[in-house]
C-alpha cells in the first residue's frame, strides 16, 4: 500500500518526448489551494521552467507539471513562452488559474519542448486525476531520465494530535553537484503550516541533503525542488515549536533517505559512497573538506577498483580549501583506520578490500580538534558513467 498524503492525487504517462516510448510526463494535483515553497538551481543558465516556478512559488499553488527527456533550457524566451503555454494547458483541464501550476523540466539542453505532444499528454493525465485514479508511483517513472529505478519516500509525523503525510519522489543520476543538486524532486504533504515555515523547514532540508549530494561535480540549468501543503490533515498549523521541530525532523529524513537513493543511482555507479567529516573549526569547513573528497575522481575511481588508496583522500582534503591539521588528522574506510594522526597506519589489505566491495562505502575523516562536521552523498565512478554521458544526445 503507497502511504500518500490527503487531498493529492499524481500521475504518469508517455507523450512521446523520448524515443524509447518510456514515461516521460508526470502531474501532481492537490484538490485544495496548496501553500508552496522551492529551492532551485544557482547556475546562471536557469532553465525556463526554473525561472517561470520561481516567480510562481510565492502563491498558492494546485500542481506541478514536470516532462523528463527535454531540459527546456537555453531555449530563451520561446521556452519561457512554452513552459507558460504547459502550465494553462493543465489549467485549462482542471479548471484553475495558470499561477497555480508549477512547471519542470529535464533532459537535454537547447531543445525546444513538443508542444502538442505535451498537450496531448496533459489531457491524459488531467483524466486520470479526474477520474480519481492516483498513481504515484507511475509519476515517479515519469521524471526519469538516465535512473535505473524510481526514487520515492514517505515519513508520517504528530503535530496537534493530527498525523500527517509527507511524501516525495526525485529522479537525477548525472550532472549532480551541490547548490542545487542536479536533480528534481517533487515533495507534497497534508500538514497545514504557514509559508515562512514551509521554507524554513525546505531550506534545512535541502542543505542536509540534496545540497550534500554529488556525483560527478556538474551543476545543471534545471535543478528544482518543489514542496507543496495542502493543509488536508487538518493539523493545528504549524510555524514554530515542536511541531515545527516535528515537521523538520519527518522532511529531513524524507529528502535524506533520496539524497543517499540518487548518490546510489548515480550514473555507472556500483556503490554508495558515503563521506564524513569531523573535528572541523565549523561545519561549513567539514562540508568544504568533505565535498573535495566526495568530488574527488581520483577518490571514486580508488573506490570503485577497492583499493584502499587513503594517499588519494589526504590530497583531497589538503586541496579542499578547509583549515585541515596534518598531525590531527586521520582517515577510516568504515572502522578501519588507514591514516591516523598524520601518520599512515597498518591495516589488513584484505580487509579493506571488503569494506570497499560493500554497496555502502564510508569514508570516516578527522581534521582536528573542532566541533564542526558533515556529511556527503556521494558514489563510485565506473566505466558505466563515461558510457552514459559520450552517449547521452544519441
Amino acid at each position: 500500500m503507497v502511504i500518500f498524503p490527503k487531498g493529492f492525487a499524481a500521475a504518469g504517462t508517455a507523450c512521446g518526448i523520448k524515443k524509447t516510448g518510456k514515461k516521460d510526463l508526470a502531474l501532481f494535483y492537490s484538490e485544495a489551494p496548496c501553500r508552496a515553497a522551492g529551492v532551485f538551481t544557482k547556475n546562471i543558465f536557469k532553465a525556463a521552467p526554473v525561472i517561470v516556478s520561481k516567480l510562481r512559488v510565492g502563491g498558492m499553488c494546485r500542481a506541478i507539471i514536470a516532462n523528463s527527456g527535454n531540459a527546456n533550457a537555453c531555449t530563451g524566451a520561446a521556452g519561457i513562452k512554452d513552459a507558460v503555454a504547459t502550465s494553462r494547458e493543465v489549467a485549462e483541464y482542471l479548471n484553475l488559474k495558470p499561477a497555480e501550476v508549477l512547471v519542470a523540466s529535464t533532459g537535454v539542453i537547447g531543445h525546444f519542448l513538443p508542444l502538442e505532444k505535451i498537450r496531448k499528454g496533459v489531457k491524459i493525465l488531467s483524466k486520470k486525476i479526474l477520474d480519481g485514479k492516483n498513481d504515484p508511483g507511475a509519476a515517479a517513472k515519469a521524471i526519469m531520465t538516465t535512473d535505473t529505478f524510481p526514487k520515492s519516500a514517505y515519513a508520517t509525523f504528530m503535530s496537534g494530535g493530527k498525523r500527517s503525510t509527507i511524501w516525495a519522489c526525485a529522479k537525477g543520476s548525472g550532472m549532480i553537484a551541490p547548490n542545487m543538486a542536479t536533480m528534481l524532486s517533487f515533495i507534497l504533504t497534508d500538514a497545514a503550516i504557514t509559508k515562512n515555515a514551509l521554507s524554513r523547514a525546505l531550506k534545512k532540508a535541502a542543505d542536509a541533503s540534496f545540497n550534500r549530494l554529488t556525483v560527478d561535480g556538474d551543476t545543471s540549468t534545471n535543478d528544482t525542488a518543489l514542496i507543496l501543503a495542502n493543509g488536508a490533515a487538518q493539523n493545528r498549523k504549524i510555524d514554530g515549536g515542536r511541531d515545527f521541530a516535528a515537521f523538520s525532523a519527518a522532511l529531513r529524513k524524507v529528502c535524506v533517505h533520496l539524497a543517499e537513493t540518487l548518490a546510489s543511482d548515480g550514473e555507472g555507479a556500483t556503490k554508495l559512497m558515503v563521506v564524513n567529516v569531523d573535528g572541523a573549526r565549523n561545519d561549513s569547513e567539514a562540508a568544504r573538506a568533505a565535498k573535495c573528497v566526495a568530488e574527488s575522481p581520483l577518490v571514486k575511481t580508488a573506490v570503485y577498483g577497492r583499493d584502499a588508496n587513503w594517499g588519494r583522500v589526504v590530497a583531497a582534503l589538503g586541496r579542499s580549501g578547509a583549515l585541515v591539521s596534518p598531525a590531527a588528522t586521520s582517515v577510516a574506510f568504515g572502522r578501519l583506520k588507514v591514516f591516523e594522526r598524520g601518520r599512515p597506519a597498518s591495516f589488513s589489505e584484505a580487509a579493506a578490500k571488503k569494506i570497499l566491495s560493500a554497496k555502502k562505502v564510508e569514508i570516516n575523516i578527522k581534521i582536528g580538534s573542532g566541533k564542526g562536521e558533515a556529511k556527503y552523498f556521494s558514489c563510485d565512478f565506473s566505466e558505466g558513467y563515461i558510457k552514459v554521458n559520450a552517449a547521452y544526445r544519441t
